[in-house]
């Protein structure tokens, strides 16, 4: 059966510009690929030709050939970028990078690249990070070149097409039944080639900068919450979109309140006398002064919870609470007087049976049971 004419097989006119070309070849690879025509021959014949077609005429060489001599005058097994014409071509991902890269890149072809995202460690205080707050960073970037826009190219001249690739970053070399894709090693995967660099970056296209920016913490964060920044990131390459920032938050530890979740925690300590016969205690809390109550004969470890005191969640809810936890304090640099008073108490409180101390008078019985045990009642 005789091979059909390529510019027929893409439905274009024997003039037709490359990006005509291209854009025939990409309508038609979606509609008959095999991937969405499984199991019809037909839509797989027609896909090879229309793929055997494009690989001649995308290549500028191949289509100067193919017009002069026809079919004669290309050879399919050493079509450069081609991969031969008896698989199933190249997967949809292959056609979608076509489409994209034409979206993001310049006309002449290029291939366009997200720019990196970036990150920043944030330190805040206890306070900030439970009321909120705006602070002021300044990130150092890679930005888009001002001088060239981000083309990388001299003021008044533009990237040109890669010739070896044909725009597409990508050229397909055969090795018999076998077609393996690697990066242009002319353009190096961009797709174009400037020929006269930009003096401001050197053909990059982007130039290291620092810039400040204004970070709202929203109330509630906590160590490990990170706030997106969209688009603040390093530049794209050959025009394509910034990346992102994402700033990480950490909490400083704060002298008196250590935080659990939305909860708060603090050690009250307390001197013997409050804590024997009760009281009133001034606690501090993030939102002014309360007035703890101590009842008499409390201990060492006895927590008290202050409703609402706590953190409100970053995402919403009500608040948690404050917990305090006594700390019975030993008086310390005793006068005469005072160590005098002790002893009389000390006195006073032996002989009770534990009354006055249970906790230390059930210790003392569990000692000497376990010392009669071990000794066998001797």
């Amino acid at each position: 059966m005789p091979r059909r004419d390529y510019y027929e097989a893409l439905g274009v006119a024997r003039n037709a510009s490359d990006a005509e070309i291209k854009k025939a070849y990409r309508r038609l690879a979606m509609k008959y690929h095999p991937d969405r025509n499984p199991g019809d021959k037909e839509a797989e014949e027609r896909f090879k030709e229309i793929k055997e077609a494009y690989e001649v005429l995308s290549d500028p060489q191949k289509r100067a050939a193919y017009d002069q001599f026809g079919h004669a005058g290309v050879d399919p097994a050493a079509a450069a970028g081609g991969g031969g014409f008896g698989g199933r071509g190249p997967s949809f991902s292959d056609i979608f990078g076509d489409i994209f890269g034409d979206i993001f890149g310049e006309g002449g072809g290029g291939r366009s690249y997200r720019g990196a995202d970036l990150r920043y460690n944030l330190e805040i205080d206890l306070e900030e990070a439970v009321r909120g707050t705006t602070v002021r960073i300044r990130v150092p970037t890679l930005a888009a070149c001002e001088v060239c826009g981000g083309s990388g190219a001299a003021p008044g001249t533009r990237p040109v097409t890669c010739r070896t690739c044909g725009g597409h970053g990508q050229v397909r070399m055969q090795q018999g039944f076998f077609s393996i894709q690697q990066t242009c090693p002319h353009c190096r995967g961009a797709g174009v080639l400037i020929e006269r660099p930009c003096p401001a970056c050197r053909g990059r296209g982007r130039v290291q900068r620092s810039k400040t920016l204004s970070v709202k913490v929203p109330p509630g964060v906590d160590t490990g919450d990170r706030i997106r920044l969209a688009g603040e990131g390093e530049a794209g390459e050959q025009g394509g979109p910034p990346g992102d920032l994402y700033v990480h938050i950490r909490v400083r530890e704060h002298p008196i309140f250590r935080r659990d979740g939305n909860d708060l925690y603090c050690e009250v300590p307390v001197n013997i006398v409050t804590a024997a016969l009760g009281g009133e205690l001034e606690i501090p809390t993030l939102d002014g002064r309360v007035v703890l109550r101590i009842p008499p004969e409390t201990q060492t470890g006895k927590l008290f919870r202050l409703r609402g005191k706590g953190v409100r969640p970053v995402r919403g809810g009500p608040p948690g609470d404050l917990l305090c936890r006594v700390v019975v304090e030993t008086p310390v640099n005793l006068t005469p007087r005072q160590r005098e008073l002790l002893e009389e108490l000390g006195r006073t409180m032996s002989g009770s049976g534990g009354r006055h101390n249970p906790r230390e008078s059930s210790w003392l019985d569990g000692v000497k049971r376990f010392f009669e045990a071990i000794t066998g009642g001797r």
